[in-house]
């Protein structure tokens, strides 16, 4: 790019305009895994949407790769680009909340921590992940689970209004009066569709919880995994748990003489007063073998999202394989034990996040994200903080899938996928959906501008008509 355009960009936008060269470079293009590297041409730091429209008709006229950037906590480093442009939308937070109507309205830079501690003081919450440092805005276009998930559904389920810019620069609402097609390929379709400048999402009585991780030697996680996969579509909705295989951090507040043990852990929220939970929780602690810890009690609910913040920081290396899971049959459970087994470092893991209750009473074409028969979302995440431990944790990942990717659907949850997958694993996960999607995205992205993502490649004919939304 000549100083002439890039100076006209920076006189169009209230946000700053990085360059490589500049002092706050490097620090800007840094990702959330250090595992991907990449060096924007331009990183345009929005602070409106006049900032967006002006950032995205400059990338588009000027023929340079785009990619959005929100919380920026994207796995495989889908919020930037080589020699292009980043939408940094990171600026751009500020929560509304309406305790009458329990709506909320949401920048697209903030994490869900902001979200959390906004609601917290009125006593909601919009059902979104396990993590606070994710940013809501590739959260929710993706799906969002978390421990809410079994009562309130996904987050996009709770998505009810969007502001979007289009790749022509326009700016629309997308509502269930406005634009319903794009609301519908928004819940769940990606970042393929425009730049989200605003989210509106309903919240629900959430305040304080019982939870917190239960932790068993893996010795005995095959009977802990076989008694999860019984009992979990039995329990109350209100009661969020998922099981993980993992190892106990290496660092305070666990017992030192447990550091690096090998675990079955259970992680578990309950919405509702410690009676209640402790009804609940009482088959874990009677049928079940001693844990080596039960640290479940009584919290407010941005404690437990923000509970593991700190062991997974900004700038470890990550590679990370998921699926959709229907059964978990005891020859899966086994080949999950095996290569949990031969898991690379402490950190790595592998988490089954329930996906019942209220996400199966939306119809698979009620909204993108279809996988509405599903009982759980899979992740297997490989970790450590040393660069030269990559190799060997890709490796052990993509290993580990294979294994047990026969017990699983074909499609996986597009936020637990890199950026290899291919075409066909993006359509499976989709499943019938993909076809309504495509010829959405030719409607408004027929040029596929915006294709740092999980794309969706634009249908062959604009003529296509589309099914009015559910």
């Amino acid at each position: 790019m000549n100083d002439q355009a890039t100076a006209k960009l920076q006189g169009m936008l209230r946000g700053t305009l990085i360059q490589r060269g500049d002092p706050a470079y490097e620090d800007a293009r840094q990702l959330y895994n250090a595992m991907i590297d990449k060096r924007p041409l331009l990183i345009a730091r929005c602070l409106d949407v006049a900032d967006v429209i002006a950032a995205v008709n400059f990338g588009r006229d000027n023929n340079l790769l785009i990619a959005v950037r929100g919380g920026g906590h994207n796995g495989p480093g889908l919020g930037s680009c080589d020699d292009g442009l980043m939408i940094d939308l990171s600026p751009m937070k500020g929560v509304r909340v309406d305790p009458a109507t329990r709506i909320v309205r949401v920048g697209p830079g903030c994490t869900q921590g902001d979200v959390d501690h906004a609601t917290h003081a009125f006593g909601l919450a919009v059902p979104a992940g396990i993590v606070s440092t994710t940013g809501i805005g590739g959260l929710t276009l993706g799906g969002g689970t978390g421990y809410l998930t079994r009562k309130y559904g996904l987050t996009i389920d709770n998505l009810i209004e969007a502001d979007v810019v289009l790749a022509d620069g326009t700016f629309v609402t997308a509502s269930k009066a406005q634009n319903p097609d794009l609301l519908w390929a928004l819940r769940g379709g990606g970042g393929n569709f425009g730049v989200v400048t605003s989210f509106v999402f309903q919240a629900h009585p959430v305040s304080m919880v019982y939870a917190g991780p239960i932790m068993w030697h893996r010795k005995h996680a095959r009977t802990i995994m076989q008694w999860y996969r019984d009992f979990i579509g039995r329990a109350p909705l209100e009661f969020g748990s998922f099981v993980g295989l993992k190892a106990v951090p290496s660092t305070d507040p666990f017992p030192k003489e447990l550091w690096g043990t090998p675990v079955c852990a259970l992680i578990s929220s309950y919405n509702g007063t410690a009676e209640q939970a402790e009804a609940v929780m009482k088959p874990i602690r009677s049928e079940l073998p001693p844990p080596l810890l039960d640290w479940m009690s009584v919290m407010p609910f941005p404690a437990i999202q923000s509970l593991f913040d700190g062991l997974m920081p900004k700038g470890l290396q990550w590679y990370w394989k998921g699926d959709f899971v229907k059964e978990l049959p005891d020859a899966a459970i086994d080949a999950h034990l095996e290569h949990a087994g031969r898991s690379p470092s402490e950190l790595s893991l592998m988490h089954l996040y329930p996906i019942d209750g209220a996400v199966q009473r939306v119809g698979k074409g009620e909204t993108a994200w279809n996988s509405r028969d599903a009982r759980w979302s899979m992740v297997i995440a490989a970790i450590d903080p040393d660069p030269a431990k990559a190799p060997a944790l890709t490796k052990w990942a993509k290993n580990y899938w294979r294994a047990v990717h026969p017990y699983n659907s074909d499609g996986g949850y597009v936020n637990f996928m890199m950026d290899d997958e291919g075409e066909a694993r993006v359509k499976a996960s989709y499943g019938e959906n993909y076809q309504r999607l495509a010829t959405l995205k030719q409607q408004y992205d027929p040029g596929n501008l915006f294709r740092v993502n999980q794309n969706i490649k634009p249908a062959s004919s604009a003529k296509q008509r589309v099914k009015p939304a559910a």
